[in-house]
């Protein structure tokens, strides 16, 4: 589906443009946990790139609505856990880290989705 290439697309510009932001005008600027959280917010979010693009060639074959759930999941986790991540670095405001976990449940839930459609797959082959 036009809609998730579109969103992993921007999805993967966002993360490579903060990834260059925190490597060449943070390093020295934040503290190193500041600086921690970043780098994970980082990985997860470009990890979960590669899932909005599979979703994405997937639901450009055969859209269903796990499929949907899958893209919803990512892209509420890329959200939630990156996005509070990278506002606990820049603002220091630890309580954000409550939330976080509810990102991870996102990503959880868009997983599971995605292996929901490919056992689903699987079944009508056989």
């Amino acid at each position: 589906m036009k809609l998730w290439l579109t969103v992993a697309a921007l999805s993967g510009f966002l993360s490579v443009a903060i990834g260059a932001f925190a490597a060449h005008g943070l390093e020295g600027r934040l503290p190193e946990e500041a600086l921690a959280w970043l780098a994970t917010g980082l990985r997860y979010h470009m990890l979960h790139v590669a899932g909005l693009l599979a979703v994405g060639v997937l639901a450009g074959q055969a859209p269903t609505r796990s499929l949907t759930l899958a893209g919803g999941g990512f892209l509420l986790g890329t959200l939630l856990f990156s996005g509070l991540l990278y506002a606990m670095a820049l603002t220091g405001a630890r309580w954000l880290g409550m939330i976080v976990p509810l990102g991870g449940l996102g990503f959880l839930v868009g997983w599971v989705a995605l292996a929901c459609y490919a056992l689903s797959r699987q079944e009508e082959r056989t």
